[in-house]
């Protein structure tokens, strides 16, 4: 007999509710005496996750299947609100910081007066200023309370001192003597505290408050306390353009005695950091992570190539500007070392072509990508199979090892001579790749490998993201992105010296990859009357960085009043 009201009765007999089929799972079993695969087939769920709830139910009672799952932690939490005011006499504002201790789930003021007011308990008196627990106030970063006494800790940032000896041969202290700075927190001061947290991959200031009382990163700043997020956003509005143009001009000589380069050869590239504020001014530039345009920041970045190195960042770029960036890097490149750069890979729509014939009338090398219009492709496509010819590549995927290139001399537009173009096909794309360059006499598979190699400036430029935070302009109190642009090149420096000392195989490792395997190290320090001890816990790879030098005496480290750092093992 069917029921009069079928669409009720399927309520119960299909349910979609998780609440009633998990009562209606357990019916069949304790009234129907079904057993759990059929009725986990039935209802579709999980018998053992049947067996779980059935015990529940005969310790609890079935009315525990009807409440929400976060009904019972609620309940411990209202009961502990109550016990915090009628016996501790804590405040609202107390009682959230308390619940926040134990490890309780997030309650704000709001909701705690109101579970206190649905119990009916009233409000607290306003208590005068003296009646009021004190809070305790971290001290306040000074340079000149800085005085390392005798004693032993331990800190997170164990791995942070294997920079500490690069850092004082670069010498960039000296290098910001002139910069703005005060009594409290001179200039290398702050530039040595944003560095420890670019290093450390902390991210924007606004993850220093964390950081702040740990002993360890203070004593690798050359400080008491680390200063807070509010003193390194101001301190960094005062850095202009000048300043950093002239100190990193310096730098890039400190780097080559760092990081000595084997060629002349450099990867540029440009990188969108995405801006998620209301500025009406922020230009809106090609995110390629996103595949669209948002506003944001246009970067220029240079790699030079034989080190992998990030050597020159501009944070300027407009798209006004945008085509023009490429001569900007020539003239700052030959301001630093005397002569033009010898030779620039880069992507197309990098430049126009009128700026690729400036570029090869100053004896500059370029290699880069053709558009590829449907006219130019249709050509390509109908040049006899025989005129293409098979090469032979090195360092590239085996499946793509022997593509079929057409080489050819041609006429743009803008260029006033015939440019060297290589169509290559079986590369894994539908389309040929258009390679250009004036470079006429090198060999095609040394050309089309050395583009290769510069496909991974890409990656470099998102190890630098992932790693550096480049990409953090949402920040509450952000950097000045310049600055903080210059300090991820200083940072990717002391890296890759890092990875040169440690030898293969992580020459080419990431970032991230050095700093999980060696940098995220806890450590004990030891400070004497002569000297610091850097105790790094015992880690399966403490024995590639013995091998690389980094144990005993790495020498005096100024901003640590000259005492000998000394790296030791557990």
């Amino acid at each position: 007999m069917t029921h009069p009201d079928q669409t009720l009765a399927n309520l119960f007999l299909e349910p979609e509710s998780e609440t009633l089929k998990r009562y209606e799972a357990l019916r069949a079993r304790f009234v129907d005496g079904k057993p759990w695969k059929e009725i986990g087939q039935q209802f579709d769920l999980n018998p053992k996750s049947l067996r779980n709830l059935a015990s529940k139910v005969r310790k609890l009672g079935p009315l525990c299947l009807f409440e929400s799952p976060g009904s019972q932690q609620r309940s411990k939490r209202d009961q502990r609100i109550l016990e915090l005011r009628t016996q501790e006499n804590l405040s609202n504002v107390e009682i959230s910081e308390r619940l926040k201790e134990e490890g309780m789930t997030k309650t704000g003021p709001t909701t705690i007066g109101v579970v206190l007011k649905n119990a009916g308990i009233p409000k607290l008196p306003r208590r005068v200023a003296r009646a009021r627990p004190k809070v305790i106030q971290a001290p306040e970063a000074d340079v000149r309370q800085f005085q390392p006494t005798s004693g032993r800790w331990t800190t997170k940032f164990g791995g942070l001192f294997l920079f500490a000896a690069d850092l004082e041969k670069s010498g960039l202290h000296r290098l910001l003597d002139s910069w703005p700075g005060s009594c409290k927190l001179p200039a290398p001061v702050l530039i040595r505290s944003l560095l420890a947290l670019k290093l450390w991959g902390v991210g924007r200031p606004y993850h220093v408050m964390p950081h702040i009382l740990d002993e360890g990163s203070a004593l690798f700043a050359g400080l008491n306390v680390m200063p807070k997020k509010s003193t390194l956003t101001e301190f960094s509005t005062r850095i202009d353009a000048p300043m950093l143009h002239s100190v990193m001009d310096v730098w890039h000589g400190v780097a080559q005695g760092l990081l000595p380069a084997e060629g002349d050869s450099f990867d540029l590239d440009f990188h969108t950091i995405p801006y998620h504020g209301d500025e009406a001014l922020m230009e809106k530039h090609f995110v390629s992570k996103r595949s669209r345009r948002q506003r944001g920041i246009l970067a220029l970045v240079a790699r030079e190539a034989s080190q992998r190195m990030l050597i020159y960042g501009n944070a300027t770029t407009t798209k006004a500007t945008q085509n023009d960036a490429v001569l900007e890097f020539v003239e700052v490149w030959e301001q630093r070392t005397g002569h033009p750069p010898q030779e620039l890979v880069f992507d197309s729509r990098f430049t126009t072509y009128a700026n690729l014939a400036k570029l090869n009338a100053r004896n500059i090398y370029f290699l880069t990508l053709r558009r590829r219009a449907p006219s130019i492709v249709q050509k390509l496509n109908e040049r006899p199979a025989g005129e293409w010819k098979k090469i032979q590549l090195k360092n590239i995927a085996r499946k793509y090892a022997r593509p079929q290139i057409l080489e050819e001399l041609v006429t743009i537009s803008n260029y006033p001579h015939p440019l060297r173009q290589i169509a290559i096909k079986g590369l894994g794309h539908e389309k040929p790749t258009l390679l250009i360059t004036n470079r006429i006499e090198e060999k095609p598979a040394d050309l089309i490998d050395r583009y290769a190699r510069r496909m991974l400036v890409e990656n470099a430029i998102e190890d630098a993201i992932n790693l550096f935070h480049m990409d953090a302009l949402s920040s509450t109190v952000p950097l000045r992105i310049d600055l903080d642009l210059q300090l991820t090149l200083i940072a990717s420096t002391l890296y890759q010296v890092l990875a040169k000392r440690l030898g293969p195989p992580y020459l080419t490792a990431k970032g991230q990859t050095l700093f999980t395997k060696f940098i995220n190290a806890p450590a004990t320090i030891i400070t004497e009357k002569d000297h610091i001890i850097v105790r790094l816990t015992r880690r399966s790879n403490n024995t590639i960085l013995r091998a690389a030098g980094y144990v005993g005496d790495q020498g005096p480290i100024s901003w640590m009043h000259d005492r000998n750092l000394i790296l030791e093992y557990v």
